[in-house]
């Protein structure tokens, strides 16, 4: 049934002056929240528990990453056509089940001791290919709840809650392995995604998705005319390039960069934590700082400035040593950095996407630009801990924190950094056209 919420547009979705009183997105907020909260709880709990419990070699580290990112390069694809077909909200609702369920049950594995590097690996394969569903459904259903005036504003409220996760997500993840027990750690992670379950599945208004036909596309077709669209766009064409530069080199610094601080700093699981969720207060201004610069400096000018100011800071980590406070400091200030550029990019490069995208096609497009920018990141992962074996920690963190640098020049030479501070026009197809309301 639609929401009971009164301040509502024509078309059934929040009125411009009535998001944070809207019922549904305060649901769809509080649930991406707590899920965020699990995603990067688990994204710091399964690495700090191989390399501080299983004494985990590089390699190995490696290929633990690769295997809980490997998800992406083979299912986004897919995920996207079918998400387009059905709605948001039942999607998320059976991938948080589904993760509270694998975490739950690797929280029993380890209480009774059997929470070996094969069950790590099955576990994180498990969870990173929820995630990808969970979160191309979550793009998707951003543009059937508000109006695309709202876009900005709603991701940024949205990625400032990601911002939140960053915050506490590493930090709990961090303490919980150091001073409680893995078990206990992945306990947590399945407590934020029932939290998520329980308030998305109470998100009431009736999504719009295309019609389907009697003899609807083969998912292959439908796959194949998300990769059409994507690369028939030149905004999204360098969205893709650019995002992929970055997550390859990103994937593979922090390979490095898990190692470097408990090995070459001697940081604790508990500082490494800390350090890591200094990129959440950054991550918040970032959000904020996304709902006003693009309107006043021009979206293309903040894609390019933000994101070389982002990963050009990691380039100061090689020259640090010893676990002194001021080494501690400079950390956290790179990861505030860090992550007020990161969030500054990833705000206004989605609401630029989904602006561009017909309603149609938003969940193919999505994981059509996840597909490309992040399905190489198991390969970054690999080449990460490849190169701390070879090269030495302090040489393989210059390096890979060198190619990060790619993604801004990427965006600098191409249309993207020519964008005004309006955004551009959603692209006609005939996909856009025919919807229905589906309960």
């Amino acid at each position: 049934m639609p929401s009971t919420s009164s301040a509502v547009s024509g078309s059934g979705r929040p009125a411009p002056s009535s998001l944070w009183r809207d019922a549904d997105f305060r649901r769809l907020w509080m649930g991406q929240t707590a899920s965020q909260l699990g995603e990067h709880t688990s994204l710091v709990v399964l690495p700090l528990f191989a390399v501080l419990t299983l004494h985990a070699s590089a390699d190995q580290l490696g290929v633990l990453r690769a295997v809980g990112q490997a998800p992406i390069l083979l299912l986004s694809l897919f995920v996207g056509a079918w998400v387009d077909r059905w709605r948001a909200r039942t999607t998320m609702v059976l991938t948080d089940v589904g993760r509270a369920l694998a975490l739950g049950a690797a929280a029993v594995a380890g209480l009774l001791g059997w929470l070996g590097l094969p069950a790590l690996l099955a576990l994180a394969f498990a969870v990173g290919t929820l995630s990808v569903v969970f979160d191309v459904a979550y793009q998707a259903s951003v543009v059937r709840l508000v109006e695309r005036d709202q876009l900005v504003r709603c991701n940024s409220a949205l990625e400032g809650s990601r911002s939140a996760a960053q915050i506490g997500g590493p930090a709990l993840g961090g303490a919980s392995v150091s001073l409680l027990s893995a078990p206990i750690a992945a306990a947590s992670c399945a407590l934020f995604f029932a939290l998520s379950f329980l308030s998305i599945r109470r998100i009431r208004r009736i999504e719009a998705i295309p019609a389907r036909s009697e003899r609807p596309p083969r998912v292959r077709q439908r796959v194949h005319e998300g990769l059409r669209f994507v690369a028939g766009d030149t905004v999204l064409r360098t969205v893709c390039l650019a995002s992929a530069a970055f997550q390859f080199s990103f994937a593979a610094m922090m390979t490095v960069y898990l190692l470097f601080l408990p090995r070459e700093l001697h940081l604790s699981g508990a500082v490494v934590g800390l350090t890591l969720a200094a990129a959440g207060p950054g991550a918040l201004l970032g959000s904020l700082l996304a709902a006003r610069l693009p309107q006043r400096f021009g979206h293309g000018v903040v894609l390019v400035s933000a994101a070389a100011l982002a990963d050009g800071v990691f380039l100061w980590v090689p020259a640090l040593h010893g676990s002194s406070a001021v080494t501690v400091a400079a950390l956290l200030t790179v990861g505030f950095v860090f992550g007020a550029g990161g969030q500054l990019v990833n705000v206004t490069a989605m609401a630029v996407r989904q602006a561009v995208t017909p309603d149609g096609m938003q969940g193919r497009a999505a994981a059509t630009i996840t597909f490309v920018g992040m399905g190489l990141t198991p390969l970054g992962s690999l080449l990460g801990g490849f190169l701390a074996e070879q090269w030495g920690l302090r040489t393989s963190l210059l390096v890979t924190a060198a190619g990060m640098l790619l993604s801004p020049a990427v965006m600098a030479v191409s249309p993207l950094a020519r964008l005004g501070r309006a955004l551009p026009a959603p692209r006609d197809t005939p996909l856009a056209a025919g919807r229905r309301e589906v309960p």
